[in-house]
């Protein structure tokens, strides 16, 4: 097997015997995204002189026998997350010569650990889109069918790691924009609890339900990077003061005894018949395992692709509304007064989804409408946060799809928003409830495309989920992709 292949917890244990250099390994992964990344477009910006200098770091902490988990581990950023003196763009033109002069705390934790960045990673346009060919610099492709989208928004992440580009990333989560693209991508994502990672640094979407979480080739991986990322952080209001757990301690855990929940809903019309039942069968594997499978039901799920969308564009609209071309963003050279200049800005630098979502969220906020869309999509999230705690009342765990299908064609669903954004079904309740979920591959259909499953837990009970991932993948044979 390739290193660039390896899981952290096998590149730690080849770094510290000295097995191979940090050098040696960030210069495996510098080659291979200079031969692979052409195809795939993961990322938008390679830092090679960057990277080789922080293996040098690092490898001097391990030869002093300082390192830690991540010491020296080569790891990809999403491109909204803001890192000192290397662009950060959202993949708009709107930020297209942005270089941030601080770091997110997220990137200050991970430095602090040695590890190596190879870059940033493609994204749809300020993360709005489940694709990524929404991205004004790099539409990624799936690493195992190039003619397939990666998901999104976080696809570059997810690519990245698929097509052994880096050892991990990190992405955001506003509605599913970790896990999904991690299930068609092949790999393990993890949204965290809603502030259990600072939020301080990463470029916002919508503030209420954005989060940042790790993408990597196991449970295990995710697990390691959440103990380097989560805690408190004064910079972040909404963080949480909780105490940060040992995020891998269930590692290996006996899963008899242990209630997982299949809501129906889940797995109802609207979700592919194959899709269905390789998640059924994964739930099947937990029954084997020793766990119990509790019936239950979340009536609200119809509503809350459309409660997600009116809150997140709701919160986009006012998030976004700093770039005007004077104070924030791309400022265009059509001259004019100062209405026309702010107009001109926004049309050349903001896409047609971003647009769409500013429209949106700016008419669920207007006078007359205000309570009719926006306060009745406030009022279901309280529902489903309600049914959520219903649930996990009766279970520990709840199993669901990560998405209706597999990747879909580049040119599939782009033109249709509604049939996009009711792609989301199986993620958005877990951001809007502020629920832990991670996802795992659990098949493949006839094509060979990755199938994944999402286990959601209860709030600050990662471990709990990592755990039941990785009780799982111990037992499943994951195909590396293609490319």
């Amino acid at each position: 097997m390739e290193v660039t292949s390896l899981t952290i917890k096998e590149m730690r244990k080849m770094l510290d015997s000295k097995e191979i250099s940090a050098s040696e390994l960030t210069k495996a992964y510098i080659d291979r995204i200079k031969a692979v990344d052409g195809s795939v477009e993961s990322y938008i910006t390679v830092t090679e002189n960057e990277a080789m200098a922080m293996a040098e770091a690092a490898q001097k902490k391990i030869d002093a026998g300082e390192a830690t988990a991540l010491c020296g581990i080569p790891l990809a950023i999403k491109d909204n997350i803001c890192t000192d003196g290397v662009k950060t763009t959202c993949a708009s033109k709107m930020l297209e010569n942005f270089v941030p002069p601080y770091n997110a705390t997220v990137m200050e934790k991970l430095n602090a650990e040695n590890i190596v960045m190879l870059g940033k990673t493609s994204m749809d346009e300020f993360a709005m889109g489940g694709s990524t060919q929404t991205s004004a610099f790099k539409k990624t492709k799936n690493p195992y069918d190039i003619t397939r989208v990666p998901g999104g928004s976080s696809g570059g992440s997810a690519a990245a790691v698929g097509a052994d580009l880096c050892a991990a990333s990190l992405g955001s989560d506003t509605g599913g924009s970790i896990r999904q693209p991690a299930a068609f991508c092949g790999v393990t994502g993890l949204k965290p609890t809603y502030g259990r990672v600072s939020r301080y640094g990463l470029v916002a979407f919508a503030s209420s339900l954005d989060q940042i979480g790790p993408i990597a080739r196991s449970a295990e991986d995710c697990g390691i990077i959440l103990n380097t990322i989560a805690g408190y952080d004064p910079h972040d209001g909404t963080v949480s003061k909780n105490p940060v757990d040992d995020y891998t301690s269930k590692i290996g855990m006996d899963m008899k005894g242990v209630k997982i929940a299949v809501p129906a809903e889940f797995y109802a019309e609207g979700i592919d018949d194959n899709v269905r039942k390789t998640v059924l069968s994964a739930a099947d594997s937990y029954k084997a395992m020793g766990a119990e499978l509790v019936e239950c039901s979340m009536p609200s799920l119809k509503y809350a692709v459309a409660a997600y969308y009116l809150i997140s564009s709701a919160e986009a609209s006012s998030n976004l509304s700093r770039y005007d071309g004077i104070k924030f963003g791309h400022r265009s050279e059509i001259a004019g007064n100062y209405n026309e200049l702010i107009t001109a800005s926004r049309s050349e630098g903001f896409g047609d989804e971003v647009k769409r979502r500013i429209l949106l969220g700016n008419y669920a906020l207007c006078s007359g409408y205000y309570d009719a869309y926006y306060g009745k999509a406030m009022a279901l999230r309280q529902k489903i946060r309600e049914e959520y705690a219903e649930i996990f009342s009766k279970c520990d765990i709840i199993l669901t799809p990560t998405a209706p299908s597999v990747a879909y064609g580049i040119n599939e669903n782009v033109g249709d928003p509604k049939k996009m954004y009711q792609a989301d079904i199986c993620t958005v309740t877990v951001n809007i409830a502020s629920l832990p979920a991670i996802s795992t591959t659990c098949g493949y259909d006839e094509k060979g495309m990755p199938i994944g499953m999402s286990l959601i837990g209860k709030m600050w009970d990662e471990a709990s989920i990592i755990g039941a991932a990785d009780a799982f993948e111990k037992n499943f044979s994951r195909v590396s992709a293609k490319i």
